[in-house]
């Protein structure tokens, strides 16, 4: 039996690739995500697909930035394909703009990519200050904007998930590995298991699955290991 908190990153070039790895994974997943690397191989057309013909929650990964209106604008579009979970990055403006036309669909807001550490955000500029000290707070003022929930790294779950503000919310976590499996690009890590009891509500899991001899096993244990 599948579990949606458990979401499926089909991380793959294009809606044939995914679609073959959703027939793999048959009735052990019922929720995915599908992100921008595949926005122009199809993206949008497997989303709909999965969701209208075979019953499956999609997760739309495009975190979206831009001015108010041109996000008003995207998330209006988007929201006629009725998915259930939307990323926009975690500035109070994008989330507002955001959470204006989002009908029905939950606003997600990115706090900080949990492929980056102090020193990537040194290098892009960003303000100083400890990595989880920083998530706090974008989490804290992306609630306050609006947002339904926040993806953060598993290592930051717990300490989201006892804002005053967090009540009510949800978060999603990326940057989850079985114990054994590789990193990739990922720097704030963290098991499934580990994720779930930190306080988050879904963990997103990707290559470990794709990458699989036999991806649905591998989701089968994934769920198997969540408390």
């Amino acid at each position: 039996m599948s579990d949606d908190r458990l979401i499926a990153a089909l991380d793959v070039p294009d809606a044939l690739a995914g679609l073959q790895l959703a027939e793999k994974l048959g009735d052990s997943v019922s929720f995915y995500k599908i992100g921008l690397g595949m926005l122009t191989g199809g993206g949008l057309a497997l989303a709909n697909e999965l969701k209208e013909e075979h019953g499956k929650r999609i997760f739309l990964d495009m975190k979206l930035f831009d001015i108010g209106n041109t996000v008003e604008a995207a998330v209006r579009g988007l929201a006629q394909f009725k998915l259930d979970f939307l990323t926009v990055h975690g500035d109070p403006h994008v989330v507002q703009a955001a959470a204006q036309t989002k009908g029905d669909m939950k606003i997600l807001a990115v706090t900080i990519l949990t492929s980056l550490d102090r020193a990537d955000l040194d290098a892009g500029l960003m303000v100083a200050g400890d990595i989880p000290d920083l998530v706090e707070t974008r989490a804290a003022r992306a609630f306050e904007a609006g947002a339904d929930g926040v993806i953060a790294s598993p290592q930051e779950a717990a300490m989201i998930r006892a804002l005053p503000e967090a009540a009510g919310k949800l978060i999603v976590t990326p940057g989850v590995r079985p114990a054994g499996a590789d990193l990739g690009d990922q720097k704030r890590v963290s098991t499934p298991e580990s994720a779930i009891r930190a306080g988050a509500d879904h963990i997103v899991v990707g290559r470990p699955i794709h990458r699989a001899t036999d991806p649905a096993q591998v989701a089968r244990d994934i769920v198997a290991s969540l408390p």
